[in-house]
């Protein structure tokens, strides 16, 4: 990759990179014939690998070699598609289709997918862990394991979850359904830039820190916004999962609740909020602005 002027050019290479980067790990494990056909299945089964190109797009202002980008962009992804087999469960959201395709569980059993996740979860850690030579020191792959574990748990991701079935039905203020938003989706991608921050040469300075960390807040919560805009007037064969499912499941959906104007105004301030994060910085923070557009202005 010789240029970051143009990261639309890139990353599809990217992309390509995480993809086998994932395929090596999976081929790797030593699990039943049943368990890997399964983790491969949700793990290399497509996905726009938003959050392995968020810790590549923020490794690259802060001036990381791309091989030190490769275990935090595969271990983010791993328990992302951990926790996409688990929502689709019968005892979560209970969904059919994932990415245009039957979801785990459908296409395998309840026990497997149970398992699948749970393995892709582990399998995570172990590929940071196993990553150690490539960071500059122990502190800063300790703080990305840190990081990692604290966006996927009970104070992240799950509890994120946790809130989004206990809202069901229910019409709480704004303020409850983004924090809920920020723990459910904003976490991971939060971490995801993080991720790439810690994986630098060099310690970036504090207050490039704080800016991506602001930028990872708010583009983070913007994802989920229009992810809930997208399942109001999105078309389900690009989506790869039915449009309209919040409505039926009556879910505390941001643009159902408040009207599509409503929140269409709320990603585009999140979108802003993300990008002035950036001014400070020329043509290296190009990435990070490609993905903020990308994120806000997705049709799927």
């Amino acid at each position: 990759m010789t240029s970051h002027h143009n990261f639309a050019e890139h990353s599809a290479e990217l992309v390509q990179r995480v993809n086998q980067y994932l395929d090596k790990l999976l081929s790797q494990s030593s699990a039943s014939e049943q368990l890997q056909s399964a983790m491969r299945y949700a793990v290399l089964g497509g996905g726009k690998r938003i959050r392995p190109l968020l810790v590549y797009a923020a490794g690259i202002l802060s001036d990381a070699p791309l091989s030190a980008l490769d275990a935090p962009a595969a271990a983010v992804e791993l328990v992302h598609c951990y926790s996409l087999v688990h929502d689709d469960l019968p005892a979560m959201d209970d969904d059919d289709l994932r990415r245009g395709q039957p979801t785990l569980h459908k296409a395998y059993d309840e026990a497997t997918a149970i398992l699948a996740g749970d393995a892709l979860l582990a399998m995570a850690f172990q590929c940071l862990a196993d990553a150690c030579n490539e960071y500059r020191d122990p502190v800063a792959l300790a703080a990305s394991i840190q990081l990692l574990a604290h966006a996927s748990g009970g104070d992240g991701m799950v509890g994120g979850q946790m809130l989004d079935i206990a809202m069901a039905g229910s019409y709480p203020e704004k303020e409850r359904v983004e924090q809920m938003f920020r723990l459910k989706t904003g976490a991971l991608i939060h971490a995801a830039v993080m991720l790439g921050v810690h994986a630098a040469k060099a310690a970036p300075d504090e207050t490039m820190q704080n800016r991506l960390s602001m930028f990872g807040e708010s583009i983070g919560l913007c994802f989920q916004v229009q992810d809930d805009i997208l399942d109001v007037v999105g078309d389900t064969d690009k989506l790869g999962k039915p449009q309209g499912s919040d409505e039926q499941k009556d879910k505390p959906n941001y643009a159902l609740r408040y009207g599509l104007e409503s929140a269409r105004e709320r990603a585009d301030s999140l979108y802003a909020t993300a990008t002035g994060c950036l001014t400070e910085y020329a043509d290296e923070a190009n990435p990070l602005r490609w993905m903020a557009a990308y994120i806000t202005r997705r049709d799927y």
